[in-house]
């Protein structure tokens, strides 16, 4: 307790001597309108400030505090002067922030300014845990005042709750309460750094989500796409459910589970495409997509409800085109993106990692962040024809809200002859591959020589051949019964005469070259020489029957046989002649 009391005699004589500091620049807190919005489950509080320099001299900067209680869970803050309508970064100084002036403020002049602040995790629900029907109630500890290192001539503090029910409140000055709001003041004449506790006890049933950790991973390809990754770790961190979950209730009253959260809306770049929505099982099919003209929204829905104290883990990823995106002056890029896209309404991330893949063979590379980020050490991806990988850049921060939706620049050098270097990968691996297919085909490996192989692969050949010579043959025979019946038409006793000599010749070339191919597979010792022998034997009766055939045909025209009798005989003919063909290739197919 006496260490306790001792830090704390510390940090008052540091406040103390810091008030005095600033006192001294001589401004004072005209006016100030203050709005604290309770009705998400951050605490959002607005300060519209008439300051004004009552010291001798211009001054370049004002200070704001922050008090000590809600300094921790601070997710956020940032001023906007007035006159000029512009932004300013609240710069850390020690335990205070610093807002520097565009102009210096003259002695005796006034400026409006505008401070909004955003704080995570200061509902605490109360109480801790509730079951299915009951309603959840949150608690919020304040401070009535506007806490300030200067003095306050007049403030007003005016509070926006989630609903009317109020289960109590600080009465400090007499406020009012309407409906959801509750107004404080006005106080007169606040010292600096004036605390009074205000504490509500109020019903709160809105989704209290929050992203525990989420890894944004941006990988850019000069080839035309970037592609976003979010791995995200949700839990709901209001009152814890008490007792068994109902599904029948759930589903038949309306009112029941009502701070659950069945689903939310996550923003998408408008040029969004591919995108799909997933977790450890694989696709979740509940989630719907639409495309608006300026955003592609995504409902995302959890397999299950999210109560108190539930989480759950999932993934989203999408595709975006690069030139939106991607900045390019000779060798030099510069990719402009955001840091934190929007997961959902009134977002709370406990900590974040942002991982961005450059191209392989980027360098000379830096980072420009609208708020301060923890870099950590960059890192090497590898993925398809990568040689020396692609390098990371890895950057974490804590504590952000909808406020840090903002875009960071990366700039790099990166040279474009690299980009042959994937097509000439594919083409030398490609030819490397046939090259070897080539060698492997034509040269024979082997440290013997195996003769019953080389004589299977002679039998083989002669057999291919043998096959060739007496499939040829056999279509001289069809070609023969296509000349006997145009000579049936024509009566050309000269056409059929030189078709039929044309068969004895080219016949005898292809049976002798047969015939010397079965004494090649004799000489190599295959019994397949015997089944040559037969296919010949065979042959011989086709073409006595081939000549029949042209006999009676020359019978026919010549009008010494019927034409019912020499249908009969034709008939009979084919169908010795078809039955011996049946043989042959039946022998051909065991060859």
């Amino acid at each position: 307790m006496a260490g306790k009391s001792l830090l704390f005699g510390v940090c008052t004589l540091l406040l103390v001597a810091l008030g005095l500091e600033v006192s001294a620049d001589g401004l004072v807190n005209e006016d100030v309108k203050r709005t604290v919005d309770l009705g998400t489950h951050l605490a959002k509080i607005t300060a519209e400030i008439v300051l004004s320099n009552q010291g001798p001299s211009a001054v370049q900067n004002f200070i704001l505090a922050v008090e000590p209680d809600l300094a921790p869970r601070l997710a956020y803050i940032g001023a906007s002067v007035r006159n000029t309508y512009e932004s300013s970064r609240a710069t850390k100084v020690g335990d205070f922030y610093k807002v520097q002036l565009s102009s210096s403020l003259a002695p005796g002049a006034q400026l409006k300014a505008k401070v909004e602040m955003a704080f995570s995790h200061v509902l605490k629900p109360f109480p801790s845990h509730i079951t299915q029907a009951e309603r959840q109630l949150v608690i919020f500890q304040g401070n009535h005042y506007f806490y300030s290192p200067y003095p306050t001539r007049s403030q007003t503090t005016r509070v926006r709750l989630a609903s009317k029910t109020v289960e109590s409140y600080t009465k400090l000055g007499n406020p009012s309460k309407t409906d959801e709001v509750i107004e404080y003041g006005p106080f007169r004449d606040v010292a600096s750094f004036s605390e009074d506790t205000m504490k509500i006890h109020y019903e709160n049933n809105t989704p209290f989500l929050t992203i525990s950790s989420i890894v944004r991973t941006i990988e850019v390809s000069h080839w035309g796409n970037i592609a976003v990754e979010e791995t995200i770790d949700l839990r709901h961190t209001g009152a814890v459910l008490k007792g068994p979950f109902s599904r029948y209730d759930y589903q038949r009253q309306s009112d029941s589970g009502i701070s659950s959260v069945k689903s939310f809306k996550t923003i998408l770049p408008a040029s969004a495409q591919d995108v799909y929505y997933r977790d450890e099982i694989g696709n979740i099919s509940t989630s719907h997509l639409q495309v608006l003209d300026d955003s592609v929204e995504v409902e995302v829905r959890p397999r299950f409800p999210l109560f108190g104290g539930w989480k759950t883990h999932y993934m989203i990823g999408y595709n975006l085109p690069s030139y939106e995106y991607l900045y390019t002056l000779g060798d030099q890029y510069a990719l402009k993106m955001r840091l934190v896209d929007h997961v959902y309404d009134d977002q709370v991330i406990d900590h974040m990692t942002v991982r961005i893949i450059l191209p392989e063979g980027a360098k000379n590379i830096h980072i420009d962040t609208p708020y301060k980020i923890d870099r950590m050490p960059n890192q090497l991806h590898y993925t398809y024809l990568d040689t020396f990988g692609r390098p990371v850049l890895v950057a974490t921060k804590s504590n952000l809200v909808e406020q840090h939706i903002q875009d960071l620049v990366v700039h790099y050098n990166f040279n474009k002859i690299l980009m042959l270097q994937e097509p000439l990968l594919v083409v030398g691996a490609f030819y490397i591959l046939f090259f070897t297919v080539i060698i492997y085909v034509r040269l024979d490996f082997a440290i013997t020589k195996d003769p019953a192989a080389e004589v299977r692969m002679k039998v083989a050949s002669i057999t291919e051949q043998v096959l060739t010579l007496v499939n040829k043959r056999l279509g001289l025979y069809r070609h023969m019964d296509e000349v006997v019946n145009r000579y049936k038409q024509s009566r050309d006793t000269g056409a059929l005469n030189s078709g039929r000599k044309t068969l004895e010749a080219e016949h005898r070339t292809l049976t002798n070259d047969i015939s010397t191919l079965q004494a090649r597979l004799k000489a190599e010792g295959s019994d397949l020489a015997e089944k040559v022998a037969e296919v010949q034997k065979l042959d011989g009766q086709v073409k006595d029957l081939v000549f029949r055939s042209c006999q009676e045909a020359e019978r026919l025209v010549a009008g010494k046989v019927k034409k019912e009798a020499y249908i009969e005989n034709e008939k009979s003919l084919t169908s010795k002649r078809q039955e011996l063909i049946s043989r042959i290739d039946s022998l051909l197919d065991t060859l």
